[in-house]
């Protein structure tokens, strides 16, 4: 069946503007209203995530192009790839039981967006802002002519993205 990718939100930001840590209080904000939330993380630079030495690091190391590791309580999977999946077909092909991929990254991809800019690391948000934006998550009360949440107001950002993405759950 070729049904459509759940709805994909892109945290984005500058380094070490807080993204990690508005996903850890957004997920279970989002969890507690009932959505079913999947993640994604951009990796621009090539990655390792088997350990040299396991059985599955020495099964890619022996040539194989995909590598899956199942147990009951999990599935991890690297393969091969020629170029980068584009996110919407990532988001189709792995995350079909999910309501709502959030994605740590992908600030020049085509997803809605929450930027998160702490005035106490960085003197500005992101430069290239485009009609993506879809609100601001800031430690600096100003307009920056989007919906602003402060750094601890998960809650309420969880709220925005159920109403703004979510139409079927916001109706509950």
């Amino acid at each position: 069946m070729n049904q459509p990718p759940p709805p994909i939100v892109s945290v984005i930001g500058k380094a070490n503007s807080g993204k990690t840590t508005l996903l850890e209080k957004l997920i279970p904000a989002l969890i507690a209203q009932g959505v079913r939330v999947g993640t994604i993380k951009h990796h621009v630079h090539q990655f390792d995530m088997d350990r040299p030495g396991k059985d599955t690091w020495r099964h890619k190391q022996a040539g194989a192009r995909v590598v899956a590791l199942s147990s009951p309580t999990g599935l991890g999977i690297i393969r091969d790839r020629e170029g980068e999946l584009p996110l919407p077909e990532l988001a189709r092909r792995y995350f079909e039981d999910v309501d709502l991929v959030l994605t740590e990254g992908y600030k020049g991809g085509p997803a809605p967006k929450v930027e998160v800019f702490r005035a106490s690391v960085h003197q500005e948000p992101l430069a290239e802002r485009d009609g993506t934006w879809l609100a601001l998550v800031s430690d600096q009360e100003r307009d920056f002519g989007l919906p602003r949440f402060g750094l601890e107001e998960a809650e309420r950002l969880a709220h925005f993205l159920i109403q703004v993405l979510l139409d079927d759950l916001a109706q509950r």
